[in-house]
């Protein structure tokens, strides 16, 4: 029988996870939801990019890959979107930063002003954007693929206003990208014999690496002990469904769900713990038999660690 895989939530979707299972009076509830609007004004801003990336029509072939992450080693980086064309790859790096940007060349400081003017000074995009630049130019030339590297810095906010910028073809606003992106492409001609990009995207795609992201309770320090256990229940949003003749059933409204627990156990790895044991499944789930336990977890593509009796479970991870 093939095994189900299993994966971290999303980071919106930890963070809701987590925000629900507090105490309604706990004391970080206020700052979780800050964090989760930011999350969620940042997958609006990438979902604009791409929007935009329809615009995008040169005459050479061209592959799109969105939300890439690769390694080398433990080096680890991850790139909103990756353009493969004939002529260069380019990095696009989306940034959900509004207000009045500013970029001081004299100092090196990158910094905005809020609608209220409150000045914030960040971390300069172009560096991050260099480090990605840098790696995938490695990790290209490891895998012996003959591509040059470029990027794109995208500011997705729609109130975002460029007051003082660097005079760069590789920052620009969101519904600029399509222009910006051909105007970098110029400065890469073709080759004689151009690349095979689909091998290339294949390659990618193969090496595609996500984060295992810290456990939400340890990132935000938070103890395991102040969270709600059970399952929640998709009908009524109320934790507590009951393991009743092989499914899942809410006592409130007796909605049934067969596979309710691997929601569950992407909650426990997001929030919790990078692995989970018999016991610990048995009380985040509600559950009293031991043997209905083992057999559950078995459903998943998870790897084992110590002894038989005492297992641990924890997401499987892909080796370069």
């Amino acid at each position: 029988m093939e095994k189900e895989p299993l994966e971290l939530l999303s980071a919106d979707e930890a963070l809701c996870s987590l925000i629900g299972r507090l105490p309604a009076v706990h004391p970080q509830r206020h700052y979780l939801a800050g964090e989760q609007r930011q999350i969620a004004a940042g997958i609006r801003g990438e979902d604009r990019m791409r929007k935009h990336f329809v615009e995008f029509h040169p005459q050479e072939e061209f592959h799109i890959l969105w939300d890439v992450s690769l390694a080398m080693g433990d080096w680890k980086i991850q790139m909103d979107g990756l353009l493969l064309t004939e002529g260069c790859a380019i990095i696009m790096d989306s940034k959900n930063i509004s207000g009045k940007i500013h970029f001081d060349e004299q100092t090196g400081e990158f910094y905005r002003f809020d609608d209220d003017n409150v000045k914030s000074v960040m971390k300069d995009p172009r560096i991050q954007l260099n480090k990605n630049i840098r790696f995938l130019s490695a990790w290209f030339e490891l895998k012996k693929i003959k591509l040059p590297v470029s990027g794109l810095i995208i500011f997705t906010p729609k109130s975002c206003e460029f007051i003082v910028r660097p005079k760069s073809k590789h920052l620009c606003k969101v519904y600029q990208m399509p222009e910006y992106l051909l105007q970098i492409l110029k400065a890469f001609p073709l080759e004689a014999e151009p690349p095979k990009l689909p091998k290339i995207k294949k390659q990618i795609i193969g090496a595609h690496s996500p984060y295992l992201r810290t456990p939400l309770c340890g990132k935000y320090y938070i103890e395991a002990s102040e969270i709600r256990r059970g399952i929640q229940c998709t009908e009524c949003r109320e934790y507590g469904m009951k393991r009743i003749k092989k499914s899942w059933q809410c006592p409130g409204f007796g909605h049934r769900d067969r596979q309710a627990h691997k929601f569950a156990l992407s909650e426990y790895f997001s929030l919790v713990d990078t692995h989970i044991t018999n016991q610990a499944f048995r009380e985040w789930c509600g559950v009293e038999s031991r043997s209905v336990a083992k057999r559950l977890l078995a459903q998943f593509d998870l790897e084992n660690s110590g002894e038989k009796k005492a297992w641990k479970y924890s997401l499987r991870t892909k080796k370069e």
